[in-house]
């Protein structure tokens, strides 16, 4: 079930078929992150950011000479 906003009566044709296509883009973005597969790129992406983070703590808190 997909929900479709009410049409705008201040834009003209053109630009009701540009919002459309804009939102359906952007719902195919939604739907291709939940693809299966995806949670594990997901995951990858975390632990790379949580690998850099304790990186830069731990170059934080090494003595300077």
């Amino acid at each position: 079930m997909t929900h479709e906003p009410p049409p705008d009566e201040d834009l003209d044709t053109r630009e009701a078929a540009r919002a459309r296509r804009r939102d359906h883009d952007a719902a195919a973005a939604r739907r291709d992150l939940m693809r299966s597969g995806m949670g594990k790129v997901f995951k990858q992406i975390l632990d790379r950011q949580a690998r850099v983070a304790d990186e830069l703590a731990s170059r934080r808190a090494r003595p300077r000479r």
